[in-house]
């Protein structure tokens, strides 16, 4: 039982967070963390006690509070480029449909309501969104849900980084978004969504 792990403090916060939108307002409200003293992939704990997180840590929390309340810990990978950044984001699931929880610092890649029918619709709605600052669209791949609930629950109050678990994201089953003859296609992002791109939370 979750309740046997976390410390009071922290059932506290998670007992507050009961819907994914209040999750997402909080992961909003924690300044981004940008790893100035080196990579860093914290716990949940390490996360609440820094008061700082990054798109991978975000989703781990976000994860452990669904955990919480009885949802599935689902994590979602998005595949980039290796020009770009991949993108981790906390999955839920409502009346059928699928939505997500993203900690982001920059104005697009965020929150997504749950109305995807599949995890594919709902990773294809990053897509055009998902550009470098010349336009460059780079999102190429999605993983299937990630369950946490397949580890030892120790993972949320670690004192330690979870970089395995990260191993096993990235080396779970993922699926392509766009076929070789579709990426000689790409059209770049325009001027003002890139100038929208620059934006930053934080």
């Amino acid at each position: 039982m979750l309740e046997m792990v976390i410390s009071p403090e922290e059932i506290k916060i998670f007992k507050k967070l009961n819907s994914p939108a209040k999750v997402q307002d909080f992961l909003n409200s924690l300044p981004a963390n940008k790893e100035l003293k080196g990579e860093t992939c914290m716990s949940p704990r390490m996360v609440l006690q820094k008061k700082t997180a990054h798109c991978a840590e975000g989703a781990l929390l976000a994860a452990a509070i669904f955990m919480y309340h009885g949802r599935k810990p689902y994590l979602l990978d998005l595949r980039s480029t290796k020009h770009d950044q991949d993108h981790v984001v906390a999955l839920f699931k409502e009346n059928g449909h699928w939505g997500a929880v993203s900690k982001t610092n920059h104005a697009v890649l965020r929150f997504r309501e749950p109305v995807y029918r599949t995890v594919r619709e709902l990773a294809m709605s990053y897509f055009h969104e998902y550009f470098l600052d010349n336009g460059h669209k780079t999102l190429r791949e999605f993983s299937r849900p990630f369950n946490l609930a397949a580890y030892d629950e120790s993972w949320i109050t670690a004192d330690f980084d979870l970089w395995s678990i990260m191993d096993d994201l990235d080396a779970s089953p993922h699926f392509p978004i766009v076929s070789l003859p579709m990426l000689k296609k790409l059209r770049r992002a325009d001027k003002i969504e890139i100038q929208a791109g620059l934006i930053k939370e934080w």
